[in-house]
């Protein structure tokens, strides 16, 4: 009888010991390995609104570094360096570049806008505001000397080889309760300018992707987003439970729209929680492809 008992006793501490040994795995391999490990993830765009000098056109996307709460100088350093291995023809920022909790030094923003400058592109550079970016006043001296165009409620056309041209627009974080019809009115003015002889591919960087569906209106062909991170936890189920709002509907990937393709980048920062586990920092790469 007591050699039974012993050995159940053995079986539950291997049992313990095993499911410690797992929980230590997952906590170390989630805080300090997974969020350092961007993965590059690429997107085939394919629109007949994409003409011939578009065709082939590199868009890298990236959103929600929050830079200051993980995310180093060191990690700007080798996050450029990634972008540029990439040879962009535009890149954009869809928001939340400083987290809301850090500590803003002027040689801090030196460092954002000096890495953010090295950033080589053919046609551009364009970015929003997210909610964090809002708290700080210095977002707009860091993305200026980062030679980024604010698309806050704005909008620009990027030409190419002559009068061909794609319209990039974007809205400001929603965390000022704003309506996004009253954000794109702007850019929906000059939509309305003109008929034949404007743009015909059109795009819109937003933060909060789920504020698309108060857009009736749509003329986008391409909506690009972040804000969610994926939930920072790709378990279904439990990623719901980190899902900021503002991202419920629309939380990670692509989602077709009635007259467009939605796609929310899972980031690369982290936010509500230290940690990522099975969803890993992602740079986006959008490759226009002209179609019949």
């Amino acid at each position: 009888m007591g050699k039974k008992k012993k050995k159940k006793n053995f079986s539950l501490a291997k049992f313990i010991f095993i499911i410690i040994l797992i929980g230590l795995f997952v906590y170390t391999y989630g805080t300090y390995i997974e969020p350092k490990q961007i993965k590059i993830k690429e997107y085939k765009i394919q629109n007949s609104n994409i003409s011939d000098n578009f065709d082939g056109f590199k868009i890298i996307g990236i959103s929600d570094i929050h830079y200051g709460k993980y995310f180093t100088h060191n990690d700007l350093k080798k996050l450029v360096n990634k972008i540029n291995d990439l040879n962009p023809d535009i890149v954009v920022f869809t928001g939340d570049l400083i987290d809301n909790n850090t500590k803003m030094t002027t040689s801090m923003v030196n460092d954002i806008a000096g890495e953010l400058k090295k950033i080589s592109t053919t046609s551009g550079k364009y970015i929003i505001s997210g909610e964090d970016d809002t708290k700080f006043d210095e977002w707009e001296n860091i993305i200026t000397g980062g030679e980024f165009v604010n698309l806050n409620n704005n909008y620009d056309t990027i030409y190419k080889n002559g009068y061909d041209s794609i319209l990039i627009a974007g809205v400001s974080s929603f965390d000022d309760k704003e309506s996004i019809i009253n954000k794109n009115q702007k850019t929906q003015n000059y939509i309305n300018s003109f008929e034949k002889d404007g743009p015909l591919y059109k795009i819109l960087l937003m933060h909060e992707p789920d504020y698309i569906d108060d857009l009736e209106d749509n003329k986008y062909d391409l909506i690009l987003a972040g804000h969610s991170h994926g939930g920072q936890i790709g378990i279904p189920g439990i990623n719901e439970l980190f899902i900021p709002e503002g991202a419920h509907k629309y939380s990670n990937g692509h989602y077709n729209l009635k007259n467009g393709d939605l796609y929310v980048s899972s980031g690369i920062g982290i936010s509500n929680i230290n940690f990522r586990f099975l969803q890993m920092p992602t740079i986006d790469v959008y490759r226009l492809i002209k179609t019949k």
